[in-house]
């Protein structure tokens, strides 16, 4: 299969997170999938006429496209005319190549939270009119209508992510490539269910300090950070900490809270980041799925029940307290 790569309007670090793919590389990956790249803008050699000409062979359908992957939002300022980004060397807007080239395609995959719903691009007053293919934040139409399908029969398949996960980006296109992403396998989002079905929270390193409710203050400390510090990881899907980043690491372990990059409009929570927003002192954003009366209750019971070791450690920076050390039964 043949793979077009654009990037619009966005900061190319779906492309940097691309490259930190290992065991093998994207690219070997890639070929033994049978993937072929035909262009990538950061990666490829070709530029200039070259590149023209090859867009023009797939718009006269002498090549063969299978997959357009788009980076980054479509800007569709002003006035609706896309000219705020014109694809260089072509006089057009980069909104009307997307436009052109997605009706060729068999699959078209957004690569990152801002081609699939707007994301960071978005974010103000969005005086560009940034949006994603086929969502404007939440709200299903951006470039594309809510109904517009590929040749595949699929809707845009949004491998949502600030940045996007590497495996999130070669499984969905090996995905393709063997015929098994169907529209079963995407959610409501259309993002994968490989890893939009895991939640954040799952294999959280901190979750003995979640469950007994045994709160971080400060960045630096080892506790739990939804009550103070504005994580959403028991709201947000993805694989980050089952799956791990480079191999072993996530946000939430590298001590930084779940800003729930993978959803629609993360970019403009209402408050900052490491808030937590409260009403009479409860979280307002609950756990999926939890009712808040019995989060009430549950975390009322489970603060009474801490052990010293995590109320002590929850609020620092390393270790303080260890485990009980238990004597074996005779």
């Amino acid at each position: 299969m043949n793979i077009l790569w654009l990037q619009s309007a966005g900061c190319g670090g779906c492309t940097m997170s691309l490259l930190c793919a290992e065991d093998p590389n994207v690219l070997d990956l890639l070929e033994g999938a049978g993937l072929n790249l035909l262009w990538h803008p950061s990666l490829s050699e070709a530029t200039g006429a070259e590149v023209r000409r090859m867009l023009d062979a797939i718009l006269a359908r002498e090549q063969q496209l299978d997959i357009l992957c788009v980076e980054g939002s479509i800007l569709r300022g002003p006035n609706g005319t896309g000219r705020y980004h014109m694809l260089a060397g072509t006089g057009r807007p980069m909104m009307e190549w997307v436009r052109d080239l997605a009706g060729i395609a068999s699959h078209v995959v957004a690569v990152g939270t801002c081609a699939a719903y707007g994301g960071m691009s978005s974010a103000g007053e969005n005086l560009t009119d940034a949006v994603g293919l086929q969502y404007d934040g939440g709200h299903a139409g951006g470039i594309f209508s809510a109904t517009w399908r590929s040749n595949s029969g699929l809707p845009v398949v949004n491998v949502a992510g600030c940045p996007t996960h590497p495996d999130w980006v070669t499984e969905t296109l090996m995905m393709i490539k063997a015929g098994a992403l169907t529209q079963d396998a995407i959610d409501g989002l259309a993002r994968p269910r490989f890893y939009a079905d895991t939640l954040v929270h799952h294999a959280c390193t901190k979750n003995e300090f979640y469950e007994y409710k045994a709160s971080a203050e400060h960045l630096c400390e080892m506790g739990c950070m939804m009550e103070h510090l504005g994580c959403v990881g028991t709201q947000a899907v993805g694989d980050c900490n089952t799956r791990g980043w480079n191999g072993a690491n996530s946000c939430t372990r590298a001590g930084y809270p779940c800003i729930n990059c993978t959803a629609p409009e993360f970019e403009e929570p209402g408050h900052g980041f490491t808030e937590t927003p409260k009403f009479a002192g409860i979280p307002v954003g609950l756990p999926t799925d939890m009712p808040k009366a019995w989060f009430m209750a549950l975390a009322s019971l489970s603060k009474a029940a801490t052990p010293k070791r995590l109320a002590e450690n929850a609020v620092s920076d390393r270790v303080t307290v260890p485990p009980t050390l238990r004597k074996p039964k005779p």
